[in-house]
């Protein structure tokens, strides 16, 4: 019976690693002209990833950019979305666009919208990769710190899946991802607000997969557990998950291209890795009250 508590627990934890994996963005006001890229092929479809220029959002752009997708990437440094065009357009005969914003404001989605909109781009793939999280959460952050993880994690990935409906529609059949994360499935006091929010997205994700299923629109939603998008997070599963904890992560790159690919065959829910997707049956297979006492056992 220990023995099973403690298997338990190192599952729950793993929904409380990978969200460290998000990393917070702060406030720019620009709808500047995109850079013109030097493989400029409009003939090709085209995939918003919102958050695209790091991490697991710089890896779906990876396998976007594969499969012959022009990208527009979002994000909120101007440097690390021009690096990532660089970089695209470099390895892929595609054309990036790139566009700084900060996702958290209200009024972002509705300018990226018209600027799509406006050039009538062929989207046929909206990604929400966008989002914060950290050791940090509810009765350890400011009031607007909280809001602002709220409107980014959850705000941004309903406003942008909205206002770029007419588009996908008309350029179905067509796919959103969003992405949450294995704390989506499980309560976590330590991460109260981030666990929320990504269960949020997850059943946002579930519902609007029915609402538009007739509109040839397909709603995906990732749901990683431990992804070594930074060293620190490779340390903190390391040290609160040991060996075990080690076999579950998957890399960025991996994460990306199933992310990608099982999307793309009109998949619900994508939790990559075999002892992840393992993992995360018992996890959402516990009764809430439990696996949340078993998260403030441990600190939380």
């Amino acid at each position: 019976m220990k023995k099973l508590r403690l298997l338990c627990i190192a599952l729950l934890l793993m929904g409380e690693v990978s969200g460290q994996m998000k990393e917070a963005f702060v406030p720019l006001d620009s709808l500047e002209s995109p850079i013109q890229g030097s493989h400029l092929n409009d003939s090709l479809p085209y995939a918003l990833v919102a958050g695209g220029s790091k991490g697991i959002g710089y890896a779906i752009a990876v396998a976007l950019a594969s499969r012959n997708y022009n990208l527009i990437l979002v994000a909120r440094h101007y440097d690390s979305l021009f690096a990532a065009k660089k970089k695209l357009e470099s390895a892929f005969p595609i054309h990036v666009e790139i566009l700084t914003f900060d996702l958290s404001l209200e009024d972002s989605a509705d300018k990226i919208a018209q600027w799509c909109i406006s050039r009538n781009i062929r989207l046929k793939v909206l990604c929400n990769v966008a989002g914060l999280g950290g050791e940090k959460d509810y009765l350890k952050l400011p009031l607007d710190s909280l809001r602002y993880m709220v409107n980014l994690n959850i705000e941004s990935c309903m406003a942008l899946s909205l206002t770029l409906l007419p588009l996908l529609q008309k350029n179905a059949p067509s796919h959103i991802l969003n992405v949450a994360s294995m704390a989506g499935f499980a309560p976590i006091p330590s991460k109260n607000m981030y666990s929320a929010t990504k269960a949020a997205v997850i059943y946002f994700s579930y519902a609007l997969h029915y609402q538009l299923k007739d509109k040839s629109v397909n709603v995906s939603c990732l749901a990683p557990g431990p992804v070594f998008t930074k060293p620190s997070i490779r340390k903190v599963t390391k040290k609160k998950l040991g060996w075990f904890g080690m076999q579950m992560a998957v890399a960025p790159e991996r994460v990306g291209e199933l992310a990608v690919r099982r999307t793309l065959k009109k998949k619900i829910i994508i939790v990559p890795g075999t002892w992840a997707r393992i993992s995360s049956i018992v996890v959402r297979i516990l009764p809430r009250k439990l696996a949340t006492s078993m998260y403030n056992g441990l600190g939380g």
